[in-house]
């Protein structure tokens, strides 16, 4: 019977999520197939492309972006048809779009669990937090996560160790930098508190992996692999037995008769084409990609909710000098988080919010500046050190609530290989833009502490990545996709993961998150394979 099938599972997609998954599968002995669109890229090329681009301050510059294996950045292959044009940065490559993010690391804390019955809006998880909270242990000590055990990450429970741990984090956190300490005693007496960001990028050697060393880098590319990308994954589930194919683009899930997967159909760029069957298959493709597939193949969507409920996190930021020198630019680039307003009753009203420090090198954006204000010669150089050691830069990212109507879709223009670009309709709600008014009023405060001088506090809504919803949970096949398990409702041995699982945004990071979905998913299948 087992001759039948090319592998026991194939996994669709390489990046972290996916890749996970696959080692978990083949360290519980199962046959598993990796397909992956892009290819293998080593890091020293990527930082060679990295260093020889014009295009610094682009994550995607130093990575491929081809005809038939599109990046964000690919010209018209995500088309905004909304009110508000979406962009989110992804990459195919092997190991995904980790290759460029921050490395947050956070878990999801109980109240985002169950939106819908403590606040009336959004929606309940089919699972709770205690549910996934031994799946969130695995997936940080796979992936290998600094963090502070000991702190509150709701911002509503000071003292508390929350969200609740049953094991510590693998290694301690970064140490802050001067500028994030200095900011933290300039806030306190505002009744403010800064905690430790969970972060992927190591505060020591970890399986392989050197701690940081603070080059900065993280994104667009981390020259000396401290900060987790999926290839580490990747790599890892090849290590284990699984045969992973790159330059395979699948274009069709094929269903059998009785209801089942029976086969996936994909192209390479140099015009092959073929078909595997196996037993199971896991489809971990980005947010996008994922429900472009599913409606492509007329799969798992009878109830036409395949790409709705696109929840991204949206922001704002400010931008200011502060009276004395804080030297940002080394270490992570990013690293504290404060949450005045990530739980409690405001999100009955509006968004909850997290405010982060930016700790990028400014001197790119500051030479601008001087140079559209006519300072040049020696001066120049004078004030870009000035200006430089003393420019401070927050973000926040707002939470946001699924909406059927905003949806992602395949488009009406096709690539080399033949496949639909990306259709996005996305459109923001009261709830999204009731926090702006709290969040510039902590962007004041925070300008005042510092004795700053405020350069940008825009009001408009930013796009900051991370694209959920739209390969939804649920507990009931009339309004989701998955159901607690990430198993297909209409096809029993189709299991998609990743972010567009959550059927809650929370104010942070979701990719630890659909990596514990991930690792949960892979069990439950490798029970049943």
């Amino acid at each position: 019977m087992a001759n039948q099938y090319d592998a026991d599972v194939i996994v669709i997609g390489s990046g972290t999520v996916g890749s996970n998954a696959a080692y978990e599968l083949a360290k519980q002995g199962k046959s598993v197939i990796i397909l992956e669109a892009g290819v293998r890229i080593p890091r020293w090329k990527l930082i060679e492309s990295f260093r020889n681009s014009p295009r610094r301050q682009d994550y995607n510059g130093p990575y491929p972006d081809q005809p038939w294996a599109h990046t964000s950045s690919s010209h018209e292959y995500v088309e905004n048809v909304g009110g508000f044009p979406m962009v989110a940065n992804f990459l195919k490559l092997v190991g995904g779009s980790t290759w460029h993010w921050g490395g947050a690391t956070w878990r999801f804390i109980p109240d985002d669990f169950k939106m819908k019955s403590t606040y009336g809006v959004g929606r309940d998880w089919p699972i709770s937090y205690d549910d996934l909270e031994p799946w969130y242990v695995k997936a940080e000590w796979e992936i290998g996560v600094a963090g502070n055990m000991n702190e509150d990450q709701s911002g509503a429970r000071p003292g508390q160790t929350w969200p609740p741990r049953s094991k510590d984090f693998p290694m301690p956190a970064q140490k802050n930098s001067y500028m994030l300490d200095t900011f933290k005693n300039a806030i306190a007496p505002m009744g403010y508190d800064v905690v430790a960001e969970p972060s992927a990028m190591m505060s020591g050697s970890y399986r392989g992996r050197p701690g940081c060393v603070g080059n900065n880098n993280c994104a667009p590319v981390c020259p000396i692999g401290a900060n987790y990308s999926g290839v580490f994954h990747a790599d890892l589930a090849v290590e284990a037995g699984c045969k992973l194919i790159t330059d395979a683009t699948v274009d069709k899930i094929i269903k059998g008769a009785d209801g089942k997967i029976e086969a996936v159909h994909y192209k390479s760029s140099d015009g092959s084409e073929a078909t595997l069957s196996a037993k199971t298959f896991v489809l971990a493709a980005h947010g996008y990609e994922s429900p472009k597939l599913l409606i492509m193949s007329d799969v798992g969507n009878k109830n036409d909710m395949v790409g709705r409920n696109l929840m991204p996190h949206l922001g704002l930021g400010v931008d200011f000098f502060s009276e004395d020198a804080v030297w940002p630019g080394r270490g992570p680039i990013q690293q504290g988080a404060i949450f005045t307003y990530r739980d409690g009753e405001s999100r009955s009203r509006h968004s909850g919010m997290k405010h982060a420090v930016n700790n990028f090198v400014p001197n790119e954006n500051i030479t601008k500046r001087l140079l559209k204000k006519g300072v040049l010669g020696s001066q120049l150089d004078d004030r870009i050190r000035h200006d430089s050691a003393r420019y401070m830069s927050l973000y926040t990212m707002f939470e946001t609530l699924p909406d059927p109507a905003n949806r992602v879709q395949p488009g009406d223009k096709t690539d080399a290989l033949g496949n639909p670009n990306i259709r996005l309709t996305y459109n923001v709600d009261d709830y999204a833009r009731g926090a702006i008014d709290p969040c510039i009023g902590d962007y004041q405060k925070f300008v005042q502490a510092m004795n700053g001088e405020t350069l940008n506090m825009s009001r408009d809504l930013a796009n900051h990545d991370h694209i959920m919803g739209t390969t939804i949970m649920g507990a009931s096949a009339e309004d989701s996709v998955v159901d607690k398990d990430c198993r297909s409702w209409e096809h029993e041995n189709l299991f998609i993961v990743g972010t567009g699982n959550l059927p809650s945004s929370s104010v942070v990071n979701p990719t630890l998150t659909a990596v514990a979905l991930a690792i949960r998913a892979a069990d439950t299948i490798a029970k049943e394979v």
